[in-house]
């Protein structure tokens, strides 16, 4: 059987790209912004609802920055995140000289917990710093508890920038993810459900906000013959060639959510028999995930050295990717200063689990030999 690599989460071509490559080349326009760009743009409107105003722009994290500046957050406000998330979630508070404020998941959905959040909100207050914004993650495409989370948000009047970088074709209750807060994010890298080889947007509620963050991400140009900048600006509107594989890559977007679902299906019939594992899934029929990464727990037995390192060190031995979860914010070394939330549940999370390859494209090969990779280890 081939021996490739078979990675975490690849990029697959659609075929469409090239003919909107082509036109970004014939025309010239090798820029940022561009037709294909405001072609991208209305695609992806159309796709989550008419109420939605798409910003394209050449990272998720640019579109966490540019969501904290249209709120208006400044040096030595605090801002509220998910410590269980990557670390793009979190950095854009530092950009702004901010303070970021870290809160625990909770166990069902192992996103930010509604508990913690309000200890954190009430206790901040009494110190007399007002949480200016919370950045509320949907981690691995997996919803998190919407109700609970916008109503605390809501008691205290604190909007929430949605991370649904890792989240695009997820939703609850039907409706789509990063349509819940006051901004909502996306990514386009290339290892996501859809690609522009690097790319974000940012979702906004009125045409106004999708205005400002054109206006920031091109500079701050004033309107003027000449080159005037009244407000510091910044170099993040998408490129018009970037933006022609995204309108190549939109095409497939559903057939990737299917595929990717797919595969979370092959492992949840895998693990069904394996006790001490739990495949990370949604918790009922109002959420639907696109699994954009499937995740395990792995309880450890320690007399047979079973634990998730040494199933990643098997996968990797056969020559497949396999990577932890993402470690919390509040023990990453630039974070550790700041506050933390919690009760060590995102650590526990952290050190039990396991991102399971979840490609578009992976292979019925593949899965085989990813199948025989579990069933050697488990020895059943």
């Amino acid at each position: 059987m081939d021996n490739k690599r078979i990675y975490l989460s690849l990029s697959q071509q659609s075929g469409f790209e090239q003919e909107y490559i082509q036109k970004a080349l014939e025309t010239n326009w090798l820029t940022s912004g561009g037709p294909n760009v405001d072609d991208f743009e209305n695609k992806l409107q159309n796709y989550f609802s008419e109420e939605s105003f798409i910003t394209a722009l050449n990272s998720g994290t640019s579109a966490i920055h540019l969501a904290l500046i249209l709120l208006g957050v400044k040096a030595g406000d605090e801002v509220i995140c998910q410590t269980l998330t990557f670390s793009a979630s979190a950095n854009p508070v530092l950009y702004q000289g901010a303070i970021p404020v870290f809160v625990d998941s909770e166990p069902d959905t192992w996103n930010i917990s509604p508990e913690f959040l309000e200890i954190a909100i009430k206790d901040r207050i009494k110190k007399g710093k007002k949480p200016k914004a919370i950045i509320t993650v949907h981690l691995y495409g997996n919803p998190y508890k919407v109700e609970d989370i916008h109503a605390i948000a809501k008691r205290y009047n604190i909007p929430i920038i949605e991370d649904s970088a890792e989240a695009l074709g997820s939703s609850y209750k039907g409706k789509k993810c990063g349509t819940f807060g006051t901004f909502g994010i996306l990514s386009f890298n290339g290892n996501k459900i859809i690609t522009t080889s690097s790319g974000g947007a940012l979702i906004s509620n009125s045409k106004e906000s999708k205005e400002k963050a054109i206006f920031y991400a091109t500079q701050s140009k004033d309107v003027a013959v000449h080159y005037q900048h009244s407000e510091v600006g910044y170099n993040y509107r998408m490129s018009n060639v970037c933006a022609g594989i995204g309108l190549g890559q939109i095409k497939m977007l559903e057939n990737n959510i299917s595929a990717r679902r797919a595969t979370h299906f092959f492992y949840k019939d895998l693990f069904d028999s394996i006790k001490n594992v739990t495949l990370f899934e949604v918790l009922h029929e109002d959420y639907f995930s696109n699994y954009w990464l499937n995740a395990i727990l792995v309880e450890p037995i320690l007399e047979k050295n079973i634990n998730s390192e040494n199933l990643r060190l098997a996968f990797e031995k056969a020559n497949i990717e396999c990577r932890p979860l993402w470690k919390p914010m509040h023990l990453q070394p630039i974070f550790m200063e700041y506050p933390y939330y919690g009760n060590k549940i995102a650590e526990d999370l952290f050190l039990k689990g396991l991102c399971l390859p979840s490609g578009s494209n992976l292979t019925k090969e593949d899965k085989i030999r990813i199948e025989e990779v579990i069933k050697t280890f488990f020895d059943y």
